[in-house]
């Protein structure tokens, strides 16, 4: 059973980030959704090792863990990048309060680059990556230019349109894309949001990174319009507080 946020104390989080492994195994998830062969390729250690510090994390309720929707046999980890952050907070504020309350060191700003580009990917890019767009492109004030396409296009999920409504965003009439339609851009970062459009997604020009976000198709999750209006709730819930991270991280990227 995962620990609660307040059951953690910091010594115990300190101490479970000081070993080498485990935090390259967060450093690795704080970049990009993984399989555990994939862990182990990237830290060159053997499964059950890997596994082990895994099962550490997942007890922590630092990562998290779901079921490939492409291949049920894969399991996706995830970072729970939001109770990483209470936890680092917490850390601080036990090590001298003032932490917390002391001002941000001033530094120059550094002049920006040209906006980033960011392409979201989905199979029917009707629901997530249309979602995750808008979403970016809100909570960035227009800072980046998004975009958003999938490998079998359909029409636009009337609770996608919903669910953006009720913040604020109009994303009715918006079209679905094909993926064959970005092929020549130049993106700063490519971000699948399904596990199958994972496997068919297309390389694009100018090496971009690639992350992927493992999110449950909300859109399969009832029978009804109605029925699967939570797990959209929940999608876009989800997509915020990951869009969150990758802002500041867009920041830092495009400082030079």
């Amino acid at each position: 059973m995962a620990r609660t946020q307040a059951d953690l104390a910091p010594l115990a989080f300190v101490q479970l980030l000081a070993d080498p492994q485990r935090w390259a195994l967060l450093r690795e998830l704080a970049f990009s959704d993984r399989r555990v062969g994939e862990l182990t390729a990237r830290l060159a250690k053997p499964q059950n090792l890997v596994s082990y510090h895994l099962g550490a994390l997942r007890a922590a309720g630092l990562v998290s863990a779901r079921r490939s929707s492409a291949d049920r046999r894969d399991i996706y980890y995830r970072i729970d990048a939001a109770r990483c952050d209470a936890l680092l907070r917490a850390t601080g504020a036990a090590l001298q309060p003032g932490l917390l309350a002391a001002p941000p060191i001033a530094r120059q700003p550094a002049p920006a680059r040209a906006r980033p580009q960011v392409l979201f990917a989905c199979t029917g890019n009707s629901a997530r990556s249309q979602m995750a767009e808008a979403l970016i492109d809100h909570m960035s004030g227009h800072a980046i230019r998004a975009r958003s396409a999938g490998s079998r296009p359909k029409p636009l999920h009337p609770n996608a349109v919903r669910v953006m409504a009720e913040r604020g965003i109009d994303i009715a009439g918006r079209p679905s894309k094909h993926l064959r339609r970005f092929a020549r851009t130049r993106f700063d970062w490519v971000i699948t949001l399904c596990d199958r459009v994972r496997e068919v997604c297309p390389e694009f020009p100018h090496h971009p990174a690639v992350a992927h976000w493992s999110i449950a198709d909300p859109a399969v999750e009832g029978d009804s319009d109605e029925e699967t209006y939570p797990a959209f709730q929940r999608t876009a819930v989800e997509l915020e507080s990951r869009i969150v991270f990758l802002l500041a991280r867009l920041g830092e990227d495009n400082h030079p």
